[in-house]
Order: C-alpha cells, then structure tokens, then sequence
C-alpha cells in the first residue's frame, strides 16, 4: 500500500495484525481461558485481516470476523485458505458496522474486540449492541489503549499531515489538546469503562493492563527485547501496570435468574 492510502487508513481505521508473532501469541493467552469455559460461538468485532479468527479457531472454538473495511474482509477470507490443518474451516466474514450489528439477541458466548472500540463511531453504542447479542453469562474481552502508557501509538496529526509512530507523552497532555492531535482514536483512563458500561448489566470480571510484544525491537536486537519483555511483564503484576500499553478487561453479561 501507497503512503497516500496508507495514512487515511491507518488514522481512522487503525492497522490489522498482519503477521502472527509473539505479541500476537500473548494476547491470546490473555484470551484463552475464558474461551476455554465456552463450547459455542466467539465474534471477532474488528477483526481485520483474521489472524485472531484463524487463531481462536485453532483452538477449537468456532469464530466469525465482522469488520467495516471490505478490503480486509477478502484479504482474511483469502488468508484463510492457506491455512495447513486438517481440523481448520474457512471462517464466515461480515461487512458491518459496529453500531448495527446484524445478529439478533443472544447469538454469541464471547465477543472480542482487539484495539478496535477506540476506532469506532461510537463506543457506547458499540458496547450496547455487544451486550445485545451477547447470550447470558457471555463474556465481551477487549483491549484498548490506556491513557496512562507514555506512547500514543496511533500517530498524530500535525499542521494537515498525519505522522505515523510511536508518539510520546501525547497522551500525557491535557484532553483538548491530546484530542486535537489525535482526532482520530480514543485513549482510555482506568475508570472509563465503568461509565461506558454504566446502564448495561455487565461485571467487570477482569481489568488489569498488558505491555506490548517488542517484536519490532526483537527483529533487531533480541536481547535488548528480551529484557524488556522481562521488566515489563514483571511490572504488569504490580500498581506500575498502570503505564501499560492496553486495558484488558473482560466484561460478562448478568445471568438470567
């Protein structure tokens, strides 16, 4: 892709996973165990090119990828296909928006979204239409970026031009002035979700923070990721998780009674 598409893309949309690495891998143990109290269905809300489809898939679960751009849609379904395993079956793929997802009530045990509800038009609705079809004990699992990581990872906008990479102490800067430069994706503070979820019947069954994969610093100096990964991932079980990179948080629609 052009920088000329890439950049409108990448500002609004955000980037897909396009390679499976051990970022990608960690996310899904994050994921794995409350999958693996589920027998039925796990919608990928956002799911790009399908890597977390094809990876949840793998894992024995039956998964469908909806998404808004039809591009990646094509690109997850041809991906698909070159999956080696006896055991895999083509997954089924939706063009649809978020705010008006086309499933009726109580379809899916589990829905992810993976850094996708700060792209979305509106991230309320967004969680009202998951709570919507999710079934009763389903469970939403999502990242999403923290307010507090010293990065913003989504670029920035500055005089008409959009820079892509790793900014810092964006985030750190007062709201107004964060979101002038950053118009085009959320940033969430540790209490956020409780008033996005206050008139839904979700708990919050797990909210803690996770560091990220250093795969791009592992592709040029092994040591220097691994050190990290060992401070950082050590950091993630003490108050310091707070400068983590995402929210993880696990939400879980109330029972019927």
């Amino acid at each position: 892709m052009d920088q000329a598409n890439f950049e409108p893309v990448a500002s609004r949309r955000g980037n897909p996973s396009y390679l499976w690495r051990f970022g990608q891998e960690r996310r899904l143990d994050f994921i794995r165990p409350f999958l693996d109290k589920l027998d039925g269905l796990v919608l990928d809300l956002g799911c790009g090119v399908g890597e977390y489809v094809r990876a949840i898939k793998l894992t024995g679960a039956e998964c469908v990828g909806i998404d808004i751009e039809r591009p990646r849609l094509l690109d997850a379904t041809a991906r698909d296909k070159l999956v080696d395993s006896s055991e895999f079956t083509p997954a089924s793929y939706l063009l649809a928006a978020s705010e008006a997802l086309p499933f009726v009530c109580d379809s899916f045990d589990a829905v992810l979204m993976n850094e996708v509800i700060e792209h979305v038009q509106d991230d309320r609705e967004t969680l009202r239409e998951i709570y919507k079809i999710l079934k009763p004990g389903g469970v939403c699992i999502l990242f999403a970026p923290n307010k507090g990581y010293p990065f913003e990872t989504h670029g920035i906008w500055w005089r008409n031009k959009y820079i892509f990479g790793n900014i810092p102490l964006v985030n750190w800067l007062p709201e107004g002035l964060r979101n002038k430069l950053v118009p085009h994706a959320r940033v969430y503070g540790h209490l956020e979700f409780e008033g996005l979820i206050e008139n839904l019947s979700f708990d919050i069954i797990d909210h803690s923070y996770i560091f990220p994969g250093f795969d791009n610093i592992y592709k040029r100096s092994r040591f220097v990721a691994n050190v990290l990964r060992f401070v950082c991932y050590r950091l993630e079980r003490t108050p310091i998780s707070r400068l983590g990179l995402s929210h993880f948080m696990v939400l879980q629609k109330e029972s019927k009674s």
